[in-house]
């Protein structure tokens, strides 16, 4: 499991079975940590685990501790960085620190996941602030979040500690065209913790043994596209180059908070394809979110190249960092 949400649901789904179960979370890093805030690691009575704090580095650590919350019910607040024994020992040397906070899932914690989980299915942003020093948890809601803040960190307020750990929708990536790109993109988002659905009304295209292990919807783009509900953690890639499919596609998505819209064609093809948008009575402001030509400029030439580029350009959009500069000694 590589999604947060999938995670947690777990988390519920062990619990609600009988066992005990914890939850550790990174409530803080610094330099160069390995996971990010908000990172979970759930450990039942057995020793099953899913998630990660630290990519592997400590997980050994925080396991052990885990079962020790859950035998006794008291939480862990635990430290590793390049200066612990212990980090070094678990093969924490990445030059970074990471806190990570460890609880148990009692019955009321229980309660609280299970909300959480429920907004999370219905894609709706929300946050849980987990005193440290004692005392229960509590839930902000999408109206709410605004308020606190739209990012996971430690908050310290008149000594005393919560972290705000925010929870927003899975990234979402919505493919327009089952051709040979798409074959390689679909399982590659996947892997990176996006959720991935094919669209192409072409049955011939969108089939099950051509995509195997695929969420697939073989209607219209502009009748499937309204029905996902395309929000500001999906992102929208049209591969096709028919224009009855790939431009009720681009319009749908455009006319929504997509983060990112990719189409797929040449320099000359994305022209065409604007002065087509632009006679429907599209404004150029808007054609100009279009990546095209789509991905990032690798060199790519086989379709796996093209979807590496292609999931390679959506993450960069999803973090919105620029792209490191080469130093001039590289560079010469």
């Amino acid at each position: 499991m590589t999604d947060e949400a999938d995670i947690l649901i777990q988390a519920e789904r062990w619990r609600r079975s009988g066992a005990g179960v914890a939850i550790a979370t990174v409530i803080e890093t610094f330099g160069s940590a390995p996971r990010p805030l908000g990172a979970h690691l759930v450990v039942d009575e057995s020793g099953r685990f899913v998630g990660s704090v630290s990519a592997g580095c400590v997980e050994g650590d925080v396991i052990a501790a885990a079962l020790d919350v859950i035998a006794d019910g008291g939480p862990r607040l635990l430290e590793f960085g390049v200066a612990d024994e212990t980090a070094w020992r678990a093969g924490l040397s990445c030059g970074g620190r990471i806190a990570v906070f460890v609880e148990r899932l009692d019955e009321g914690a229980l309660e609280l996941l299970a909300a959480s989980n429920r907004l999370s299915a219905a894609r709706r942003a929300h946050a849980i602030a987990t005193p440290l020093d004692g005392g229960a948890a509590g839930l902000f809601d999408e109206q709410e979040l605004a308020a606190h803040g739209g990012s996971s960190r430690l908050v310290v307020e008149d000594g005393s500690r919560r972290f705000v750990d925010v929870r927003l929708p899975t990234p979402r990536l919505i493919v327009v065209g089952a051709v040979h790109v798409a074959q390689a993109l679909a399982p590659m988002a996947r892997i990176a913790g996006f959720e991935a659905t094919v669209v192409d009304p072409r049955r011939a295209y969108a089939s099950a043994e051509r995509f195997p292990d695929a969420q697939l919807d073989i209607r219209w783009p502009d009748e499937a596209l309204p029905g996902f509900g395309l929000d500001s953690a999906t992102a929208v890639v049209v591969l096709t180059h028919d224009p009855k499919i790939d431009d009720p596609a681009l319009k749908a998505a455009l006319a929504a908070d997509c983060f990112y819209v990719g189409a797929l064609g040449s320099r000359a093809t994305n022209a065409r394809r604007v002065e087509r948008l632009l006679t429907a009575g599209m404004p150029r402001e808007t054609l100009a979110r279009v990546h095209a030509p789509i991905g990032l400029d690798i060199g790519a030439l086989s379709p796996a190249d093209i979807a590496v580029s292609i999931l390679a350009e959506i993450v960069l959009e999803r973090r919105r960092k620029p792209l490191r500069k080469a130093k001039p000694e590289e560079a010469a």
